[in-house]
């Protein structure tokens, strides 16, 4: 049987230390990196992801001289080189670093270090994203970080232009709240979302569906505006617009729906549904059904899952996207879907019962039907 992974052994290993200690060597040879380094391994076996960062920031501030800025420069000058500029996406960086944008986040959030920290996170963001760091100076120092970071809007590195987004999401995952009004950030997206790189336009997406959730109507219409500006090649626009407005697609939002071009249900309907009507838990629930449009239109289609709670309601659901398909004027579509209810997940508690599946179609759901779901 293969061995489970984990994500924190895999980020966060006795080499990974090593090859951390020999740069910090290199540039501060009293730097004690044998001890560094057991110290730091030794706890790893009881620690989590964001543990091991604190943990390893802890380890450094031990090991580095005491002086703020002493120890954040010899950091900064044991860097390797930054992230490759060539590439446009998918390029976070290596997880060793995220300890010394934490160093910074925890050491130097103060009024007198405040210059000198945030310019070493820009830095820092080259290797590792500072995302979650920038995000205790938005709660500290809220007024002067958007100022810096607006600035970052128009840096040449896409890595620093694109924190600029990424930091400021309302619903950053895995970082804590900040405190900032949604609407302080507009200013930073205005001037994102023309971008060349789709790493930044990425982020960008990413945080109007983080608005959306909030504030649908300031995002659809921002978006419109920033459709009929031009500034974006269609290609991207599209593609902003897309995942910009997905949750609000999956809620069945009519004005998002009709953004990215689709119709509304009024005339498809939905015939020969098959399902069934039994699943045991570590199975899959087939179900197959027909679309007939009496219009040639885009077609969002997706079901949603309503789950047994521990008190035997169906109090829980979740939308899962199944399909985009461009109908044909009377032109049968055959649709089906294999969904598994895994046991054991992390994610949901599972519970035998009636549960509930609605197929919604452009944002209006056309059927649904129940079926039992079996310890």
């Amino acid at each position: 049987m293969a061995e489970k992974f984990s994500l924190k052994d895999h980020l966060f290993h006795s080499a990974k230390i090593h090859h951390l200690s020999a740069q910090i060597s290199l540039v501060y040879p009293s730097f004690e990196g044998t001890n560094f380094h057991d110290e730091v391994v030794v706890a790893f076996p009881n620690l989590e992801l964001k543990a091991r960062i604190a943990h390893i920031r802890k380890c450094l501030q031990k090991y580095l001289p005491q002086d703020y800025k002493t120890a954040v420069n010899i950091l900064l000058t044991a860097l390797p080189a930054a992230l490759n500029e060539d590439l446009t996406d998918n390029d976070f960086g290596d997880f060793i670093y995220a300890p010394y944008n934490d160093f910074v986040a925890h050491y130097g959030c103060t009024q007198e270090n405040l210059s000198f920290s945030l310019a070493a996170l820009k830095e820092m963001t080259k290797r590792f994203s500072a995302e979650d760091a920038i995000r205790y100076f938005l709660n500290s120092f809220p007024e002067e970080t958007l100022t810096e970071l607006e600035k970052w809007t128009k840096d040449s590195n896409y890595h620093v232009r694109r924190l600029c987004s990424e930091g400021t999401r309302p619903k950053l995952p895995w970082s804590q709240k900040i405190n900032i009004p949604v609407e302080d950030a507009l200013p930073l997206l205005h001037n994102l979302y023309a971008d060349k790189t789709r790493y930044v336009t990425r982020s960008v997406a990413n945080h109007l569906n983080d608005i959306a959730k909030i504030q649908p109507d300031w995002v659809l219409q921002t978006l419109k505006s920033w459709k009929k500006s031009e500034k974006q090649n269609p290609a991207e626009m599209d593609f902003l617009l897309k995942h910009a407005l997905r949750t609000l697609i999956k809620n069945g939002n009519q004005e998002a729906l009709a953004l990215l071009g689709f119709g509304n249900s009024e005339n498809i309907t939905l015939s020969e549904l098959s399902f069934d009507e039994k699943v045991k838990i570590g199975e899959a629930l087939h179900f197959s059904f027909q679309l007939n449009s009496l219009a040639t239109q885009a077609l969002a289609i997706d079901y949603i899952v309503h789950f047994q709670s521990k008190q035997a309601t169906l109090s829980n659901k979740k939308i899962h996207k199944l399909k985009v398909v461009s109908a044909i004027e009377n032109t049968p579509i055959s649709v089906s879907k294999r969904h598994l209810f895994r046991a054991n997940m992390t994610t949901r508690q599972l519970y035998g019962g009636t549960h509930k599946v609605e197929i919604q179609v452009n944002g209006t759901i056309l059927v649904d039907f129940y079926f039992e779901l079996c310890v």
